[in-house]
């Protein structure tokens, strides 16, 4: 996974920390609320959680590779 750009591995790597902990949080919230279909509540929660997780990293990403990229400038 180093051989990727830095702003697409922040990325991979916010949606998947994102959605995991969205995951969680969905199936205790889907317990508590509803236990027949709380499988659904980690979906509900989840998804939407890793998608907010990967823009994050997205732009937490671009901003590290353009601070990297501006360190690069011959003098």
């Amino acid at each position: 996974m180093t051989d990727l750009p830095i702003p697409l591995r922040w990325m991979l790597f916010g949606a998947t920390a994102f959605a995991i902990v969205g995951g969680v949080v969905g199936l205790g919230l889907g317990l508590i609320a509803y236990p027949p279909t709380a499988w659904f509540a980690v979906f509900e929660v989840g998804v939407p959680a890793g998608f907010l997780g990967g823009l994050l990293g997205l732009a937490s990403g671009s901003i590290a590779w353009g601070i990297e990229r501006s360190g690069d400038t011959p003098a």
